[in-house]
């Protein structure tokens, strides 16, 4: 199986390393010391605190795992690699929506950092993934799950 690059913002990528330290750290105390007061109350096989204390600690793996491997695959696009001559992940876009007649500002970001709150889409979305290389001045029609979306992109600036 091929594995593929995660592109990540430096913010995004902070992001993970902060949240891989906490829980390699004192999340990972926190869940050893439920599972050895659990074991105190006596017979496991039917010690509910000891199966959830066990549950959440396979949970917590998992996710450190994961976040490890993000980390290893991870491509970080640094600020000064960021070109606001096309659509990348690190730009900030501003198209004009022809169907509901409004512009609407994105910031492209990786799969792991997108924000729907903050309008962080994915460069794997299809909106992301249509608006990737575009100039200035293109237009672009976009496959989605409601139709198809036409765009022009009117501004790109770094991701703030």
């Amino acid at each position: 199986m091929e594995e593929r690059e995660i592109m990540l913002t430096p913010e995004g990528y902070k992001k993970i390393e902060d949240e891989l330290k906490y829980l390699k750290g004192p999340k990972k105390m926190e869940v050893a010391e439920r599972i050895k007061v659990a074991r105190e109350f006596g017979d496991l096989s039917e010690n509910s605190e000891y199966d959830d204390a066990k549950n959440e600690q396979a949970l917590l793996e998992a996710r450190i795992l994961e976040l490890e491997n993000t980390i290893r695959l991870a491509k970080v696009v640094e600020d000064d690699d960021v070109s606001t001559r096309k659509v990348n992940v690190g730009t900030q876009v501003t198209v004009y929506d022809y169907e509901f007649d409004e512009e609407i500002t994105y910031g492209i970001v990786g799969a792991t950092e997108v924000n729907i709150a903050e309008n962080k889409i994915s460069n794997e979305s299809p909106v992301g993934k249509a608006l990737i290389g575009k100039k200035k001045g293109e237009e672009v029609e976009v496959e989605t799950p409601g139709g198809v979306s036409k765009y022009k992109v009117i501004n790109i600036k770094r991701l703030a």
